[in-house]
């Protein structure tokens, strides 16, 4: 499991070696990068179906008589409308508002003894600071337990999916709803399956015992119409989606209000810690956006990259890219509030340079995902 330097490896870590995956560390983990080249896997997974190893995201598990109560108290959405096998996003915040992390909460169906079960499905790079933030508020009568390194995770994603994952699955994957999960039996081997993904495309989401991760990898990619995708990859397709990462559009000195989330974050349930901290910004007002930026002329805008309006500085870059969908540069940036607007005409200083650019409203590319 421990690789070169301390560096951890998922389960898959040979078999990417094998399929000749460009191996980087990432988050504390030896991961893909990409395999046969971040444009080929981008435009697979956009139009046909990509299989990725996410075996570096955390999972941790919180059962009990008040997991509930727990869970709500310490994210910003409202745990307490989720139906037995639905999942939602939302974000951990300090007191002072600011993002631990964000996650999806997933809601298994209720246990023998009528209790509720939970996974909190974090990042990589976060799970042992969420890990110790839940310990330390950690109530009685809750059990908490890290399966991060004994469970593996593989999304199939890409408007062909279903069709794909279909065969050799017992569930119905056509009556599983966007945003909900079920337990099955994929290829052979026990999953726990969501319709969930980080592409803007249609997918799933595939949890399994650590030790059968490789059969089931295999079993898939024995199929016909499929490609390996990296993390290369998995970063185009989900900023051509519009969607924050950790450590670029959000971070602890970012609230989701700052980070355009505001949605994900349920006032009218009861306190959660941050509440207090979010309630007196909302009143004071928020002074800054996370926009999408189109590039108007050949410029490719990257992370950290200023941004300009008509009378200096407004902002920054925090994830930028080439766009394979588009053939453009694509940014989301954070900008001063009356930068926001969508047509507002700004620059972003590339290598120095202005390069035009205009705010538009994500998602660049509108993918297969599920909505209903």
């Amino acid at each position: 499991m421990t690789g070169t330097v301390g560096l951890l490896r998922t389960p898959l870590y040979e078999v990417h070696r094998r399929e000749g995956g460009r191996i980087v560390e990432f988050a504390g983990w030896e991961m893909p990068v990409e395999y046969s080249g971040i444009r080929q896997e981008h435009q697979a997974v956009r139009n046909g179906v990509g299989l990725f190893d996410l075996s570096h995201m955390g999972e941790i598990e919180l059962t009990g008589p008040g997991a509930t109560g727990f869970v709500n108290h310490l994210v910003t959405n409202d745990v307490g409308r989720l139906e037995p096998g639905q999942c939602l996003y939302t974000c951990m915040c300090g007191p002072d508002g600011g993002i631990l992390d964000d996650m999806l909460v997933c809601r298994f169906p209720n246990q023998p003894d009528g209790g509720c079960r939970y996974w909190l499905v974090v990042n990589a790079s976060n799970r042992l600071k969420v890990v110790e933030w839940m310990e330390t508020h950690l109530p009685a009568d809750v059990r908490m337990k890290d399966l991060s390194l004994s469970t593996a995770l593989l999304a199939v994603q890409g408007p062909q999916a279903q069709a794909f994952l279909q065969p050799g699955t017992e569930a119905d994957l056509e009556a599983l709803g966007y945003y909900h999960l079920l337990e099955t039996v994929v290829a052979g081997i026990p999953a726990v399956v969501s319709r969930t993904g980080y592409t803007g495309e249609d997918g799933f989401e595939l949890y399994v015992a650590w030790e059968q991760a490789e059969e089931l990898w295999v079993a898939l990619r024995g199929r016909e119409g499929n490609v390996p995708v990296g993390l290369g990859a998995r970063d185009t397709l989900r900023l051509e989606a519009g969607y924050s990462l950790y450590g670029h559009e959000i971070n602890e000195l970012t609230t989701p209000l700052d980070a355009g989330l505001g949605w994900v974050v349920r006032w009218s349930k009861e306190d959660f810690i941050g509440k207090a901290a979010l309630a007196r910004q909302k009143e004071r007002g928020v002074h800054k956006a996370v926009v999408g930026l189109e590039m108007l002329g050949r410029g490719i805008p990257r992370q950290g990259y200023p941004v300009e309006g008509p009378d200096g500085p407004v902002g920054v870059v925090t994830s930028g890219t080439f766009s394979p969908s588009l053939s453009k540069g694509i940014a989301l940036a954070s900008v001063d509030i009356a930068s926001r607007a969508e047509g507002t005409e700004l620059s972003v200083m590339v290598r120095g340079r202005p390069e035009p650019a205009r705010v538009v409203r994500p998602p660049f590319v509108r993918g297969s995902v599920r909505r209903g």
